[in-house]
């Protein structure tokens, strides 16, 4: 006899959705996590219209209507960009009802978990919802951030992706971009991130290009500011029906963000989905083939390539950097970006999405570290 409707394993955002939106059904529930009352200490943002109506408004702690990006050129985006309050997302999904178990999981099957202790758990649905662990052939992201509370002079409030080179990076060198946003209560989180690398730049480099960068935008650091440091791998989910966030394929390879899809996606995971997996899949396979474009672009090419993207129509924006189950959406998006970027770069990248391995032979490599 099964001990539970549904176990969730992994209690970060998406787990902790998951479980919180079948709680919200009547469903016996039961998670299992190592810490399960660990706070969230990451910077969460998502496109405002990703967010299900289920979940409550005050999680959003900053809205920008028009956020900013930079290549070469700057792009007004038109999409309201939004900043999540970590704290209250956290206490926002609440897991009351559920049965928790507060070990490590050290076997999962579709309706069986084990846990180092030897614990044996059934149900009628076992979910995997602890995320990807590194590996050495993963592509990474990585960002190094500070928080800013003191007033600045700033051109955009908001920077979803600056690839401007003023951070002192060699022209060779692989790229990485500033992300800026809001948190509230009159704080900015100012983040050197690279993209995706293998290996991806090391939190040292980051940090001396995000002081170069900003010194020399005249925002001065006395030292005092609260650090973010991130590092996860871009690649690794498979999508299916007992995985769930970054672990079912949910994490978006051009950008790394998976919150909002995993919110996204909780109530139809808390009815038995995903109701459409062939599409699920077939989205995943190409956002995985952009990603291996991505990684073959040559460092000072980089930013043409964002350039190109953010002249697209938004819907086509949209359609690739959000949602989980239009193929034709994120076909038609990347077969319109195709013309649009300079053509001594297609050759590169028609081969490395369709997955053949392309040599340069320009020294520089990899934009983003093969």
């Amino acid at each position: 006899m099964n001990s539970a409707d549904v176990v969730v394993c992994g209690l970060g955002p998406a787990g902790r959705a998951l479980a919180h939106r079948c709680l919200a059904r009547g469903l016996r529930v039961t998670v299992v996590d190592p810490a399960p009352h660990r706070r969230w200490r990451a910077t969460y943002a998502v496109w405002a219209d990703e967010l299900p109506g289920w979940l409550d408004e005050g999680v959003v702690a900053a809205r920008i209507e028009h956020p900013v990006a930079w290549g070469y050129e700057r792009h007004v985006l038109d999409r309201t960009y939004s900043v999540l309050d970590t704290g209250v997302l956290q206490d926002s999904l609440s897991i009351e009802g559920a049965e928790v178990v507060a070990e490590r999981a050290t076997h999962l099957t579709g309706h069986t978990l084990a846990t180092a202790s030897g614990r044996q758990l059934r149900a009628d649905r076992v979910i995997d919802a602890r995320g990807l662990t590194r590996a050495p052939r993963r592509a990474e992201q990585t960002a190094y951030g500070v928080v800013v509370t003191k007033a600045f002079d700033r051109d955009d409030a908001t920077l979803f992706m600056d690839w401007r080179a003023d951070n002192g990076a060699e022209s060779a060198a692989p790229r990485s971009f500033l992300y800026v946003v809001p948190l509230g209560a009159g704080a900015t989180l100012f983040e050197e991130t690279c993209l995706a690398g293998r290996p991806a730049l090391g939190l040292r480099d980051l940090r001396a290009r995000l002081e170069h960068r900003l010194a020399a935008r005249g925002i001065p650091l006395d030292g005092s500011e609260s650090v973010e440091r991130v590092r996860f791998p871009v690649e690794g989910g498979r999508p299916g029906a007992h995985r769930f966030g970054a672990a079912g394929g949910f994490l978006h390879p051009a950008t790394g963000y998976s919150v909002a899809a995993s919110l996204s996606a909780a109530d139809e995971f808390a009815d038995g989905g995903p109701a459409r997996l062939g599409r699920v899949r077939a989205v995943h396979a190409l956002r995985a083939a952009g990603l291996r474009a991505l990684l073959a672009l040559p460092p000072a090419d980089m930013p043409l390539f964002f350039d190109a993207f953010f002249t697209l129509p938004t819907h086509l924006q949209r359609a690739y950097l959000s949602g989980r189950d239009d193929p034709y959406g994120v076909a038609e998006a990347m077969w319109s970006l195709f013309p649009v970027i300079p053509p001594r770069l297609r050759a590169r990248i028609a081969a490395a999405t369709c997955g053949f391995t392309f040599r340069s032979r320009m020294p520089t490599g990899s934009s983003k570290m093969e």
